[in-house]
């Protein structure tokens, strides 16, 4: 089990690394985001992405779930109070392979809360290129560790 004690400002966590297919994007743009450019091979030659491209939001999905997998599944997190920054800075295509990490910004103890406090994180995700594809800054807040009884 993870808790609040466990962070360090400067730790990296690595959070592996997924496939995108074709499939999933096509799924993801007809359930979530229907755009053109994320639904049809046609439409996304003529856009200025040159094919078909996840939807940011699916990219986001994946990370997170990534995430979860990896750090908060099994932690003593207690949610998080929202994003404070999310950026798209390349298109991902099909066959991309994603793979974030994590680098730990603050780690700040509740001052009204003493069981709990905030870490601010930055996620970088690349591609298999090593392009950045996309960042997102966030906190989550922890419970802190229990006290021995």
């Amino acid at each position: 089990m993870r808790y609040f004690e466990d962070f360090q400002v400067g730790q990296v966590l690595e959070l592996g690394s997924y496939e995108v297919t074709r499939e999933e994007i096509l799924a993801f743009a007809r359930q979530y985001d229907p755009q053109p450019f994320h639904l049809d091979e046609e439409a996304g030659r003529r856009s200025i992405y040159g094919s078909i491209i996840a939807s940011g939001w699916q990219t986001a999905a994946i990370c997170h779930r990534m995430l979860v997998r990896s750090v908060l599944e099994d932690s003593a997190s207690m949610g998080s109070p929202g994003v404070d920054e999310l950026r798209w800075l390349r298109p991902v295509r099909p066959g991309d392979t994603l793979s974030p990490r994590i680098e730990v910004l603050e780690v700040t103890p509740s001052r009204s809360k003493p069981d709990r406090g905030t870490i601010r994180t930055r996620m970088e995700v690349r591609n298999q290129q090593g392009e950045v594809v996309m960042t997102e800054s966030a906190a989550v807040l922890f419970r802190r560790r229990p006290a021995p009884a």
